[in-house]
């Protein structure tokens, strides 16, 4: 049991660091050119893949883009589905 607590905490840590990439990613919209610096390239090929995911759905507003938000959303829940799950497992 201590080992898929670790490996929980491992994996509860990557998604908070994905997160914030996915905070930074979004805040970088509002440099001109930012995008195409070597760190915005990076975290494109880092980010883009799942946004994509979220950018398919009808979340744009006003011309704001709400898919940075519902894929942080999603992360979140799942990672707390997850918790549940394995609090359910152990207890």
């Amino acid at each position: 049991m201590e080992l898929i607590i670790t490996l929980f905490n491992i994996l509860n840590r990557l998604v908070y660091l994905y997160t914030i990439l996915l905070v930074v990613y979004a805040l970088m919209s509002w440099f001109p050119g930012a995008y195409q610096s070597r760190f915005g390239q990076l975290l494109g090929r880092i980010c883009e893949p799942f946004l994509d995911l979220f950018r398919r759905l009808p979340l744009q507003f006003g011309g704001i883009d709400f898919s940075i938000m519902a894929a942080i959303l999603a992360l979140n829940i799942a990672m707390e589905v997850l918790q549940k799950i394995l609090i359910n497992l152990i207890y």
